[in-house]
């Protein structure tokens, strides 16, 4: 039977301690320059959020770029605890103030090992016990490396490395592949649409040829309580982009009935208003509802839901561009109904006869990385707890 022993992170490092981040300003994303790796282009799952990097311009960015096996921690804010194990493939990265470097010795560990650990209950347990900021968290380089971490034997290390990461793997293959089949979608979009337009071509304001609705806020129960009769309901900060066949919470369909949340059907394309995932966006899988600080564009038979996606990605900056408001971003609905679309739907149509391939494999794609997503997530905490052997 395996043995397993309580280590600190420090003792798994190669000397013994983090770094902090540089502490230097964030300039817009430039593929001649480093990518500056921030606490918000970290998602929960761990992996790097490629929607709205950033690059960092300093004389003295080589020095805090992040190397093969290096982990780093956010160390302060509501995020503090979120990791990410770095991965080459995200190509060369520079890890930024608010975040704490970890240089994990492969001659003492897997690396990746703590990877996984990170997303593991003991972790969060530790996280809130020695989160010790007043009203904003905190977690210093020293705390860190004190961090208590039981694991097992080596043998037993790589075997569970091996099995996530070969699901972690697939995964990423098939999010690879959707971000092709959105690029091809959107650079037909942009000949047709932008660099082919004519003089006499005309624009509509999008509210005139397109339905749009906002959501509202029930009030609502989670999940354990109702077995059936409920709606999934959408919040701004699960826009990310894709398919969405799944949310954190749902609502009753009575809830629904009596207030202003509204039921959206399936292939409507979302839009953040409010707050720092104003222009995020996302389409439904199926018929859903959505908070009141999301904009929805219902698509009809002139205009399909694969044009409003790519409409609404390549409208992603000037929704930033347009928000306004001094404690907290904002976007009406009014002002997105106003911006402009095509009016030609014959070309739209032909449009979508050409991508609709693309959508549905992007579609089947991210129903997989949900089943996927879901096993290893399951497989985690047994194998972090010795529940399970390999």
């Amino acid at each position: 039977m395996s043995e397993w022993k309580e280590y600190k992170l420090g003792e798994l490092t190669i000397d013994g301690k983090g770094s902090y981040g540089i502490a230097a300003p964030a300039v817009d994303y430039d593929a001649a320059k480093y990518t500056y790796l921030r606490i918000t282009d970290i998602n929960d799952d761990g992996t790097l959020n490629k929607n709205g990097l950033k690059s960092v311009d300093d004389k003295n960015a080589p020095k805090y770029l992040l190397q093969p096996n290096d982990i780093v921690f956010a160390r302060t804010g509501a995020s503090v605890g979120r990791s990410y194990f770095y991965d080459e493939r995200d190509g060369e990265l520079v890890y930024a103030g608010f975040l704490i470097k970890y240089s994990i010795d492969p001659l003492k560990v897997n690396p990746k090992i703590l990877k996984f650990y990170t997303h593991s209950q003991a972790y969060y347990d530790w996280i809130q016990t020695v989160d010790n900021g007043a009203t904003r968290g905190n977690i210093n380089a020293q705390t860190y490396a004190s961090m208590p971490i039981i694991l097992p034997e080596r043998k037993e290390q790589d075997k569970i490395v091996s099995t996530l990461s070969s699901l972690d793997d697939k995964i990423d293959l098939l999010r690879r592949e959707n971000a092709t089949l959105e690029a091809m979608a959107e650079t037909l979009f942009r000949q047709w649409f932008v660099e082919e337009v004519k003089e006499d071509w005309e624009e509509k304001p999008l509210g005139d040829v397109v339905k749009t609705t906002s959501g509202g806020t029930p009030s609502r129960k989670h999940t354990e309580y109702y077995e059936d009769g409920t709606i999934e309901w959408v919040k701004s900060k699960e826009l990310d982009g894709t398919f969405i066949s799944s949310t954190e919470e749902m609502i009753t369909k009575e809830a629904v009935a009596n207030s202003s949340a509204k039921m959206l059907p399936e292939k409507s394309v979302l839009i953040a208003m409010y707050g720092a995932t104003v222009g995020e966006f996302g389409i439904l899988s199926k018929p859903m509802t959505c908070n009141q600080a999301v904009c929805a564009l219902i698509p009809n038979k002139n205009y399909p839901y694969t044009y409003l996606y790519i409409w609404t990605a390549l409208m992603k900056d000037e929704f930033i561009n347009l928000a306004s408001g001094a404690a907290q971003q904002n976007i009406s609905q009014d002002l997105i109904k106003q911006q402009l679309v095509c009016s030609d739907t014959e070309k739209i149509m032909q449009y979508d006869k050409l991508v609709r391939g693309y959508f549905d494999k992007m579609e089947n794609n991210q129903k997989q990385i949900q089943t996927l997503i879901q096993t290893r997530d399951g497989l985690l905490p047994r194998l972090m707890n010795n529940e399970i052997k390999i």
